[in-house]
């Protein structure tokens, strides 16, 4: 199970979105035996009635659903929440799709018909994230961290998670925010994907799982107008690197 026993932790509510009945009920059945609280709606026009009457620690998405596209889904949670994670569950199956849902603010993606196991160690894995980042974030020591990180013409905010290019603020979400702060706190260190994985999502990733490779890119994406993207450096067979390039 997720939880500790500390009596003083909250149960983790989880917000489920799903029209089709079964496969809803299947999630929050899961759900429920790890120790989380389940949410579930149907479409996605009842998301809005369940943010304002709850505050949820996690949400399970579709994308096909009536109402309201999960696509909408998405971008409404993240312009209400920057931080609470979200997972996809979708039987969509093209790279492209998972690419833009990943860049909309989507923490995870799934696609169906999916493995119960994996979907609760995804949904385990997220969690302890999110609590990680609240201790963090809580940590007095925390004080003693430098507020900015600057590399080159990246101006990393880590108080108030925001990447500034000269005067103009770039837009990223939760894992392309953190997985750029990692880069930047260990210039010209080359981290393998699965330890970038590993300290993300405090988990071991899936076999042959592309989900680092497209934040990446996405992120290289969000950089390149500026002529950043070269930051984030491949180092083939091993990993990725930060590195301001030789002018």
């Amino acid at each position: 199970m997720y939880l500790t026993k500390d009596p003083q932790q909250r149960t983790p509510r989880v917000l489920v979105v799903e029209d089709d009945s079964a496969i809803n009920d299947v999630i929050c059945r899961q759900l429920s035996r790890l120790g989380v609280v389940p949410e579930p709606t149907f479409s996605g026009t009842e998301v809005n009635r369940a943010l304002d009457s709850e505050d949820f620690d996690l949400v399970v998405t579709d994308l096909m659903l009536p109402g309201m596209a999960g696509e909408q889904v998405i971008e409404l949670i993240r312009n209400r929440d920057a931080l609470v994670p979200i997972v996809v569950v979708s039987a969509r199956t093209e790279t492209r799709d998972k690419v833009d849902i990943l860049g909309l603010g989507a923490d995870d993606y799934l696609t169906k018909p999916f493995d119960l196991d994996e979907l609760s160690a995804r949904i385990q894995a997220q969690l302890r994230r999110s609590l990680a980042l609240r201790l963090i974030k809580d940590d007095p020591d925390n004080e003693n961290q430098p507020a900015t990180l600057a590399i080159g013409i990246l101006n990393i905010n880590v108080d108030q998670r925001t990447l500034a290019i000269e005067d103009t603020v770039i837009p990223l979400t939760r894992t392309e925010f953190e997985l750029l702060e990692l880069l930047a706190r260990y210039p010209k260190r080359v981290f393998t994907k699965q330890k970038l994985y590993e300290h993300i999502w405090n988990d071991t990733p899936p076999v042959d799982d592309n989900t680092i490779t497209t934040h990446i890119s996405n992120l290289r994406s969000k950089l390149k107008p500026y002529g950043a993207d070269a930051y984030i450096q491949t180092v083939w067979g091993i990993g990725f690197k930060l590195e301001v390039p030789p002018s």
